[in-house]
């Protein structure tokens, strides 16, 4: 699906000519967890490419083995740059409000940049919806996570089902990741867990784009194997992210670079986004002041 990078790089199309960098020296990119290394690595291999070219200086990608370690890396300074769930920029921002700042959004084909956090089972289960989840183990992705952690957490006690364990699940447990959750619960290993998806296009193809998208490109899973039994309300798109002290012109740079992909490499656009999307588009941190207050919320109690 990739197009080779060496002969898309030659194009000018995509960004500006790479310019000297003598106020950076590399330039590091985050990758949530969710999905193995490799493949982590592979999807956004293009990109990495582009901004190598584009900036002029080094570049890699850091995968972390969950979604704190890239958070960890942006408030720390030694990551430049990530794609964040709107749970995991709140994270950062209710750390350090100066740490990065929100700069695109990645859009679905219908236009709007949110998404859903998709409950899911097992086909031959027997389990249609939460009312057939008593007694039955429940799984969240990562505790950073958005629609594998925070939003369900908030949403299915409104429905009436608690998730304190033993009280209408058997068990509420912590996989790691969406693609750990997804696996698990194709495997039988647990009854039904979360993940996320734009609820956009079919269910037998993973939707499209998210991690159920993610999972059938990869092979990992054939939906017909399972079935969703709830879905939340819509959830903003999570930003991407530029650490706030870097240069100006580098800012520039990664966000026409970025703005820019899915027009000039839709193959590359698709790997980095997950699936199909209509591109990126401006994003600011009032988009996720409700995400902060949740957040502000959760650590309060």
């Amino acid at each position: 699906m990739k197009k080779i990078i060496a002969t898309a790089l030659m194009t000018t199309a995509l960004v500006a000519p790479a310019f000297a960098q003598d106020s950076i020296t590399e330039f590091r990119i985050g990758l949530l967890g969710g999905e193995n290394a490799q493949d982590r690595l592979a999807s956004n291999e293009c990109f990495r490419a582009y901004t190598e070219e584009a900036l002029g200086v080094p570049t890699r990608l850091f995968t972390a083995a969950d979604y704190n370690g890239v958070i960890q890396g942006l408030i720390g300074g030694t990551l430049d740059m990530a794609w964040l769930g709107a749970s995991a920029y709140a994270a950062v921002y209710v750390e350090d409000p100066d740490a990065v700042e929100p700069v695109l959004v990645k859009t679905n084909l219908d236009g709007s940049y949110t998404y859903h956090s998709i409950g899911f089972a097992r086909a031959d289960s027997g389990i249609t919806s939460l009312a057939d989840m008593e007694g039955k183990v429940f799984a969240f992705g990562d505790p950073n996570s958005t629609s594998g952690y925070l939003i369900p957490l908030v949403e299915i006690p409104e429905e009436g089902f608690s998730m304190e364990p033993g009280e209408y699940f058997s068990d509420v447990v912590f996989t790691g990741g969406h693609e750990q959750t997804i696996v698990a619960v194709a495997n039988g290993d647990i009854d039904a867990g979360v993940t996320w998806a734009d609820g956009l296009g079919d269910w037998e193809d993973g939707y499209n784009s998210g991690a159920l998208r993610r999972a059938v490109d990869s092979g990992l899973v054939d939906m017909n194997d399972l079935v969703e039994i709830w879905q939340s309300k819509p959830i903003p798109e999570g930003p991407i992210v530029l650490r706030q002290a870097l240069p100006e012109d580098v800012k520039a740079t990664m966000i026409e670079l970025t703005g820019n992909l899915h027009e000039t490499d839709a193959d590359c656009a698709y790997g980095v986004a997950a699936g199909d999307t209509a591109g990126f588009q401006p994003i600011s941190h009032d988009a996720y002041e409700s995400i902060v207050a949740v957040r502000r919320t959760q650590i309060d109690n």
